[in-house]
């Protein structure tokens, strides 16, 4: 590799910065666009257990995510933990290709979902904007962050603390406007049989859960720029713990002031349900002013999704598990730009997809490489480590692994045959490309093989 590509990138992001870039990409505009999507999976207000048992999920997962993260700190996150975990010169070997091969589809869709859901609270402001206009506010959108982030990392942690100050605003005043006006029987009117525990109970719970945990994804975001972190072992546990914590919190009570004020069977069929929950208590320019708000957190998480993502094929080039180019820095800015720009557009392209389209296949095919694959990597890493080597211990360590597993492996299989049969096919599809480069490379498992 050319020495001006290999350069060094700067510690610039401290406890406070990890902490809003987390944020920043869990909140976005999740939350505030699929309270509506929340509801429908179980047919009334019953379904905040959803939140509940996603924020049990990754709370658990979360402690996965951060024995790994403090052991491995670096750029790539998962990539680098399932290589390191497994084995870098067999097994370790096809668990990170495999990664990089789902990440390549499931990272722009979760970035994406960012960019259709600015697109659709911007129809709020601008009603005359076609469904096809719509996805053209998303692309401009993404093009805006790509450019955002082409700067220097010390740059880019003000930015994040900036737009996650924007967010907290945004989530305190839906939280104490909501309070002031809750209304107790409208917010818990469930309907008959709301929890029956028949199989459709169960089967709605999922759904639930997967989109609840769609809307916490990002709890992990400051591991993919581990190379950028100071005190990444004290630092990155803390940022994940604490942000989990945060969001849990304000998700569960965001959901609960909104069909406190919007009665849920009207907040079901919303396609803006904060925005009219506004308009319901204060009119059209404060629905007008908040909605704003709400399409600055939705930037936000775009910028945090993009910023973190960018560093994975950077990472794996480096290491030859992906194509050279992507190993490269910009000259005078220090940032991964063919990495950054190559996945900038393939997001831009993604947000021409449906939303529901878009979430449940993002979850569904990171579930069994990514998620499960790193509850596997603990005990793994554990036996390739001492004590010393791994800042942070998973408390009461195995039970929030094995719940993580059996979160993950729940959400999976309830997603529905189609979303399962996508992701099982584009594991072992994986698989075959796996097997074809190793043997055009005379790796592992084809060492010393003639063509």
């Amino acid at each position: 590799m050319d020495a001006e590509n290999q350069g060094h990138l700067t510690r610039g992001f401290g406890l406070r910065h990890a902490i809003a870039l987390n944020i920043s990409n869990m909140v976005g505009v999740g939350p505030f666009l699929t309270i509506p999507l929340l509801l429908a999976t179980m047919g009334g207000p019953q379904s905040v257990l959803g939140w509940f048992v996603g924020a049990l999920l990754v709370a658990s997962d979360g402690q996965v995510w951060s024995e790994l993260g403090a052991a491995l700190p670096g750029s790539g996150g998962s990539y680098r933990f399932l290589r390191e975990a497994y084995g870098p010169e067999k097994w370790g070997r096809l668990m990170a290709f495999l990664f990089i091969w789902q990440f390549v589809l499931s990272g722009p869709l979760e970035v994406a979902s960012g960019l259709i859901g600015f697109a659709q609270y911007a129809s709020y402001l601008f009603p005359w904007l076609t469904p096809l206009a719509q996805k053209f506010v998303a692309a401009g959108v993404g093009l805006l962050a790509v450019w955002a982030i082409s700067r220097r990392i010390t740059f880019l942690s003000k930015i994040t603390l900036t737009l996650w100050v924007g967010t907290f605003l945004t989530m305190a005043v839906i939280l104490v406007t909501g309070a002031i006006h809750f209304s107790a029987a409208r917010a818990f009117d469930f309907p008959p049989h709301a929890f029956g525990m028949q199989g459709g109970f169960f089967l709605g719970l999922g759904g639930a859960t997967l989109i609840s945990a769609y809307d916490y994804l990002g709890y992990y975001d400051i591991c993919y720029i581990g190379d950028e972190v100071r005190d990444p072992g004290r630092v990155i546990p803390r940022s994940i713990l604490y942000s989990i914590a945060f969001c849990a919190i304000a998700y569960i009570g965001i959901y609960l002031v909104v069909i406190g004020v919007v009665p849920w069977r009207e907040a079901m069929q919303s396609h803006f349900v904060v925005s009219d929950f506004m308009q319901r208590l204060h009119g059209p320019k404060a629905a007008a002013a908040l909605t704003v708000a709400v399409l600055w957190t939705a930037f936000a998480s775009v910028f945090a999704l993009l910023l973190g993502y960018s560093r994975i094929p950077y990472a794996a080039a480096l290491d030859g598990y992906f194509f050279k180019p992507f190993a490269r820095l910009h000259a005078t800015k220090g940032f991964p730009h063919v990495s950054l720009y190559v996945l900038g557009a393939i997001s831009i392209a993604a947000a021409f997809f449906k939303l529901d389209e878009v979430v449940s296949a993002l979850i569904t095919t990171r579930i069994l490489v990514q998620f499960v694959g790193q509850v596997f990597a603990v005990p793994l890493l554990r036996k390739r480590l001492p004590d010393s080597a791994r800042p942070f211990k998973m408390w009461l360590y195995p039970l929030p692994a094995g719940f993580a597993f059996l979160g993950w492996m729940y959400i999976f299989l309830t997603a529905g045959w189609a979303y399962v049969a996508a992701g099982v096919g584009t594991l072992l599809v994986g698989c075959g490309a796996f097997l074809l480069w190793s043997r055009l490379a005379r790796v592992w498992p084809f060492q010393g093989v003639v063509n």
